[in-house]
């Protein structure tokens, strides 16, 4: 059988082999420096053309897009890639000197087109003189007037040699003409300058104006005839193309008076780049020829252009005739091979089918009862694992509510300030402290549960660092005290605002302190220390302690599950730090250790949020004092009594839907002395709640005929209740149990154990809340006709307008009265809708819109800026460019250009 499939493959290498074509291919690359004209579209198109009459000619061309370093780049790439010809068109005389000399060292020709460079190491250059196009205009501007003649000059961008040479040759037979005075001249970047040059024409007449290409020279016109000044002013481009809206069109059209022809020179190119190939002797400096087309010979240029263009087309014809019939000779003869080829193969397989088919069978068979046993193992397995994870649930809803309970007593405890003066403080101090550790054993007996299932979700929000570091640190400073532990917390930037999960973050802080106070003997150093690098995009954070250390051997398993240090002889999960390691590279961050008299874990965050994705970063207040108590000596704080003095004669009513009888008897207690409570052990709910209507329902998850969610999402949905605010109540707190609250409709949704201050301050906030939009929609009711059965949400309502919006928005005489009568109300209505819901004027919104809509244009289209202006909705590019940079801090051209 190896043999069989040795000669087999031997039969298809000689095959393969035969069927390579050999023949030389020649790279030639040509770095184009701007891809946006039409002049330098069709000179690619006339290298490209010309190129394709030679088989042996390679060519591909990159766009420099304007930008210097990617032109480099891309000369550097090709000389990395050997291409035997490099062509350039540099964007500016200078900056590419180096990179250029480099390629023509190495001994590849270089052929310069168009722009020159400041250097003579290149092997041909090919363009037009551009002194000879300045003096072509000021000729025909001396000839076709006797009398004063004063001229506008409108220069291209940037310092390129066809922009200098241009404005000298220009001026070399202007200044010797007395009668023609160059009153303005000004770069094309200086947006503005001609419309305020035509607006004091009558100050200054303009009779010419001479622009250095024609797309310049044909937006001065479209400015002039804004004002109209056409017809006074006579128009001068540079460039001469045939086409729609180009010089000679332009020129038949009387838009232009006349244009200097400006060839491309793509053609010449390549003809010049065979001839090097070829060996032989090319001219070092190859000037093309320029003419001055006006009206008298405007027709005749078009008709030669014209029968150059058809003459291009039928080449190209006859080349895809060309090509299609070696591809149809190519493929009859590729077939031919591979019936050989398969014919053989057939001979073969078959021999072998007949020998294996046997074999086969009795090997599926095998397979197929090895089949069956690993999926019944895997159901096994897959069983067990549910089982396991519902017990992990279970368990930690059975856990969380006692405790719960008891941090909420705890809590209640701190209000009554004579037990500062009593002995049972250390007592509650160590029922806290101990009912916190518990809970942070289960909550990690949990989380490591969730990393096995990979059901971790980042959460990250925009979070002061070091206040962040600041919270924890202070939880620890006690035990610090009592160990004489020198505990440190150190930063170059008090201001650094970084993104993370305050959670997951919070969990891997306090499993390593947690290890560094375990391991620390008394009288030692602890430190956190964080560096912010500040010419990076990185944040490094250091846990430094003094304690036993790491063995040397042992550094690269410390992150592994379960994994315990042969030196360490304390009680421990060996799951800390693999959470950990996980929940860092969930942030996208790195940890590392290393132990050297002591050990020293080093954390590496980004500091920015480009590297998460938008379902990854949500919104969080501003860290606040960690409100968990903590019983230090000097503990003093209120900020868990809860206030009196708001209450009211016309009480508000909460309805408390639990079956813990203690935590309803604990929440009942705290809130009746505010609210009129009434309870519900989960049976009958739903009547109770139409009996009762509460102000606010608080409810559990789960319950003995319904759970929390169910319960939510009916009352949510029926219109006798659909007001109520609702918070659920639940030891869940994975991402699936969040999302199902929130699809169920709750306005709140707390995990226990939670602290009874925020319960309350969210009870007192969703009222508030209620009340402010109730009096919001008794406001607006009559203002507006609703669209549906129900009238119409918000958001619903913002989504229509935008759809109009964006249907219109190339309407510059859409109006705010048409948007309005769209949505069936008033002007008055709609403006104050807009202030009320996004509390801007409608008038601003549409603008923004526009501007929003223009500035993806001007990144992902080559629609020139007019055309961009024209297409959002703008009566001018003038006031477009002014609003775009009143919103934006830049012009259109500056902000395509960055």
């Amino acid at each position: 059988m190896k043999i069989k499939i040795v000669t087999f493959l031997s039969l298809l290498l000689f095959i393969s082999c035969s069927m390579e074509n050999e023949e030389t291919k020649y790279k030639i690359g040509f770095s184009q420096c701007i891809s946006t004209d039409d002049w330098r579209k069709y000179m690619d198109y006339e290298m490209t053309v010309e190129a394709s009459l030679y088989s042996e000619i390679d060519l591909k061309i990159f766009q420099a897009d304007g930008d210097v370093e990617t032109q480099k780049l891309q000369i550097e790439s090709m000389i990395k890639n050997n291409f035997d010809v490099i062509i350039i068109s540099p964007i500016e005389p200078e900056p590419l000197v180096n990179t250029v000399e480099k390629a023509f060292e190495k001994g590849i020709p270089i052929i310069i087109i168009d722009r020159k460079i400041n250097s003579e190491k290149f092997t041909a250059f090919i363009g037009a003189d551009n002194l000879e196009v300045g003096r072509n205009a000021a000729n025909y501007i001396s000839s076709t007037n006797d009398g004063v003649v004063n001229v506008l000059e409108i220069k291209g961008s940037g310092n390129s040699y066809p922009k200098i040479e241009r404005n000298l040759g220009f001026h070399e037979i202007i200044n010797n003409e007395p009668n023609i005075k160059v009153q303005y001249s000004y770069d094309v970047d200086e947006v503005g300058k001609t419309a305020n040059v035509f607006d004091s024409i009558n100050l200054i007449p303009i009779d010419y104006v001479y622009a250095f290409n024609d797309d310049l020279a044909y937006d001065a016109w479209k400015i002039a005839k804004s004002k109209g000044l056409e017809k006074k002013i006579k128009f001068i481009g540079v460039d001469g193309l045939n086409g729609e809206n180009n010089g000679i069109q332009l020129v038949r059209r009387r838009v232009l008076a006349a244009t200097i022809l400006y060839p491309t020179g793509g053609d010449e190119a390549i003809k010049i780049v065979r001839k090097i190939l070829r060996k032989e002797n090319v001219l070092k400096n190859n000037i093309l020829n320029t003419t001055v087309i006006d009206y008298r010979n405007a027709d005749i240029m078009k008709n030669q252009f014209d029968k150059i263009s058809q003459h291009q087309n039928d080449i190209e014809n006859q080349q895809l005739k060309i090509k299609q019939q070696e591809e149809t000779y190519t493929t009859q003869s590729n077939t031919l091979k591979l019936l050989l080829v398969l014919l053989i193969l057939i001979i073969l397989l078959a021999a072998f089918s007949i020998y294996s088919s046997f074999n086969l069978k009795k090997k599926k068979r095998e397979l197929e009862i090895q089949n069956n046993k690993i999926t019944n193992q895997r159901n096994q397995i897959k069983k067990i694992n549910e089982a396991k994870t519902n017990f992990f649930t279970s368990l930690s809803h059975e856990f969380k509510t006692p405790i719960t309970l008891i941090l909420s007593s705890i809590d209640s405890l701190s209000e009554n300030k004579n037990i500062r003066d009593n002995k049972l403080l250390k007592e509650v101090g160590l029922i806290f402290n101990n009912s916190k550790r518990l809970l942070r054993l289960i909550n990690q007996l949990i989380d490591f549960r969730k990393g096995e299932d990979k059901k971790f979700i980042l959460r990250a929000s925009k979070t002061n660092l070091y206040q962040f570091s600041n919270t924890i640190f202070k939880d620890f400073e006690r035990e610090a005290q009592k160990r004489n532990i020198k505990f440190l917390l150190n930063t170059n930037n008090e201001y650094l605002d970084i993104y993370l999960d305050r959670n997951l973050m919070d969990k891997v802080y306090f499993n390593l302190l947690s290890n560094s106070f375990k391991f620390t003997p008394n009288n030692g150093t602890i430190k956190i220390e964080i560096e912010d690098i500040k010419e990076s995009n990185f944040v490094k954070i250091y846990f430094k302690d003094s304690g036993i250390g790491i063995p040397e051997n042992e550094i690269d398993k410390v992150f592994k599950a379960f994994y315990q240090g042969s030196n360490n002889n304390k009680s421990s999960s060996g799951i800390g730090l693999h959470l950990s390691k996980e929940f860092i590279e969930l942030h996208k961050g790195e940890i590392e250790v290393s132990s050297n008299n002591g050990t020293e874990f080093m954390i590496t965050l980004y500091k920015d949020n480009v590297h998460l994705s938008s379902d990854e970063i949500v919104f969080e207040p501003a860290i606040i004092d960690n409100p968990l108590l903590n019983f230090n000596l000097d503990y003093e704080d209120d900020a868990f009594t809860v206030q009196n003095d708001l209450i009211e004669e016309n009480r508000d009513s909460i309805l408390i839907i639990d079956d813990n009888e203690d935590l309803v008897k604990y929440l009942s207690s705290k809130l009746k002395l505010e609210y009129n409570v009434s309870i519900n052990n989960g049976n009958s709910v739903l009547e109770k709640a139409f009996e009762v209507m509460p102000d606010i329902i608080i409810c559990d998850v789960n319950l003995p005929e319904k759970n929390g969610f169910e319960i939510c999402d009916i009352l949510k949905k029926d219109i006798r209740t659909s007001h109520i605010p609702f918070i659920i109540l639940t030891a869940y707190d994975n991402k699936e149990s969040y999302i199902q609250g929130l699809e169920s409709g709750a306005d709140l949704f707390l995990t226990k154990p939670f602290s009874f201050a925020i319960l309350y301050r969210s009870i007192k906030n969703l009222l508030y809340n209620r009340e402010k939009l109730r009096k919001h929609y008794i406001k607006n009711i009559y203002k507006s006709e609703p669209i549906k059965k129900n009238g119409l949400f918000e958001q619903d309502f913002i989504e229509i307008m935008n759809k109009h919006i964006y249907e219109n928005i190339d309407d510059s005489s859409f109006s705010v009265e048409q948007l309005a009568t769209k949505l069936s109300i008033s002007r008055v209505q709609l403006y104050r809708k807009i202030k009320s819901i996004l509390n801007i004027s409608i008038s601003d919104y549409i603008l923004n819109i526009r501007l929003e809509k223009a500035k993806t244009l001007l990144q992902d289209s080559k629609l020139s800026i007019s055309e961009v202006a024209y297409s959002v909705g703008f009566s001018s590019p003038s006031y477009f460019s002014s609003s775009f940079k009143n919103k934006f801090g830049k012009t259109p051209k500056l902000y395509r250009k960055n």
